[in-house]
């Protein structure tokens, strides 16, 4: 147990006699290198933005005719349902009338 306490006591000691830590730096032109190839904009992965781009607007164009056709087929099925009703109790009623006076 003595030699873990002397390995910490070193390693504090040698942390304690630290100026300044040190900032990484990038290497000469890396910078200019990284820009240049971005506006290059060559390769692969930019086809696959546009991909990905083009699969999000037709997704987003499906939904939207989506709803719409689902707004409009509800809008459609209120509309027969209110006919129907109206139609069956009129003729319901008309029926019954006429039943009523032809009966013996």
């Amino acid at each position: 147990m003595k030699r873990p306490d002397a390995d910490l006591d070193r390693l504090l000691r040698s942390a304690a006699k630290v100026d300044e830590p040190s900032t990484p730096e990038a290497p000469y032109g890396f910078e200019t290198r990284v820009i240049a190839l971005w506006h290059a904009g060559n390769g692969p992965l930019d086809d696959a933005v546009e991909v990905a781009r083009f699969l999000r607007r037709i997704g987003a164009v499906a939904l939207a005719v989506l709803a719409l056709a689902s707004a409009g087929a509800y809008r459609q099925f209120n509309e027969n349902e209110e006919r129907t009703t109206a139609q069956t109790n009129e003729y319901a009623i008309a029926d019954s009338a006429i039943q009523t006076e032809f009966s013996p």
